[in-house]
This record gives C-alpha cells, structure tokens and sequence, in this order.
C-alpha cells in the first residue's frame, strides 16, 4: 500500500494529495499517517512546496468530512436508527453506539469537532452527529478545518524532519502498512460475522 499512496502523491502532486485525503475520510484504512509524513518527505526533497501540501492535504480532508456532515444533515435521523437496525450487523454500527456518540457530541459539541479532526478512528465519525445535530454549516467546517490544519501540518512537519531518514522508513513501511491493512480487514470481518450472528 505504500508503494501505491507514493505512486499517486509523486504523479499526482497536490491534487494527489487531495485525492488520498478525501479518500482517508471515506475509507479509514488509508491513513493520513501515511499520506501527509510521505508529502513532507517530499518538501524536504524540493519536490513540493509545504504550503501548497498544506493547503491540498487540508482541503481534501475537510471535503471528505463534509460528505459525513452533509449526508447526517439531510437524512432523517430516526430513518438512520431504522437502517442501523436493518443493516447495522455489515456497517458494524449499533443503535445504542451512535446514541452514545450523539450525547458526548452534544456535552462538548465545539470541543468535538475542532479535537475530532485530530484524533485517528474519530475523525470521519464525529461529522456524523455535528449533522445530526444540525450544527451550523460555518461553525462545523471553520472548526474541522481548523482542527484538520493542524493536524495535516504536524504530520507535514514529521515527514520534513525525517528528511534523509525517510527512505529507511519506507523500506519496512510497505509490508507494515500491508499487515495493518489486512488486520483491520480482518477485524472488519469479525465484526461483521458476530453482528450477523445476533
């Protein structure tokens, strides 16, 4: 997998990095962990401008957020409950689990958000009850994208310092990267197979 997220960011540049941060939010095994560091290690090189990644890998991200945010808006929010009954066991989703997220979203609703955006497994999820709970459009962008610049300039700014390192990382990257991602596969199925079960 580290083959192939180096492959887009090198031949896709900016809007590559956009792409593969859009994607990370739709579909969390792709990391941004991964992307962002790869992009710094890229300015290092002189191969990117770091405000340019900045700015695409924080665009990307906060367009892949707002299709949660937007999607949990528009939908009927009892409709939700009733497919999470009907089709939970495959999304591995539970009524009472998004009961639980809504109620800590409504206690620390901005808190929320502007953390969520920097928190892995938490990021894409904490859009979902901000539309639930028809946050303001303004007020749930401004907060992620401030939450979700931070974040993209902190893994930036790792990639950058490794610098001459990097490519020693990205030697055992690669099956490393593989092996979590056939895990969270794996957990994925599991999960799928005890839900179906109940």
């Amino acid at each position: 997998m580290f083959d192939w997220l180096a492959n887009v960011i090198e031949q896709g540049g900016y809007l590559g990095i956009a792409f593969l941060m859009l994607i990370e939010n739709v579909f969390p095994p792709i990391p941004s962990e991964l992307i962002m560091p790869l992009a710094g290690y890229l300015v290092h090189e002189g191969k990117l401008d770091p405000v340019l990644v900045v700015i695409s890998g924080s665009l990307g991200s906060l367009a892949g957020t707002s299709l949660w945010y937007f999607a949990a808006l528009r939908l009927n929010r009892d409709r939700v409950f009733d497919l999470i009954d009907r089709h939970g066991w495959w999304l591995t989703l539970t009524r009472d689990g998004l009961k639980k997220a809504e109620d800590r979203f409504r206690r620390h609703e901005g808190l929320s958000v502007f953390a969520g955006r920097m928190l892995p497994a938490i990021r894409t999820l904490i859009s979902v009850p901000a539309g639930f709970a028809h946050m303001p459009k303004r007020r749930f962008l401004l907060l992620s994208l401030a939450g979700t610049l931070i974040w993209v300039s902190l893994l930036t700014l790792a990639g950058y310092l490794l610098g001459s390192q990097y490519d020693k990382v990205a030697g055992w990257m690669n099956p490393v990267t593989n092996v979590l991602f056939g895990a969270l596969v794996l957990v994925y199925v599991i999960r799928l197979v005890r839900g179906k079960g109940q």
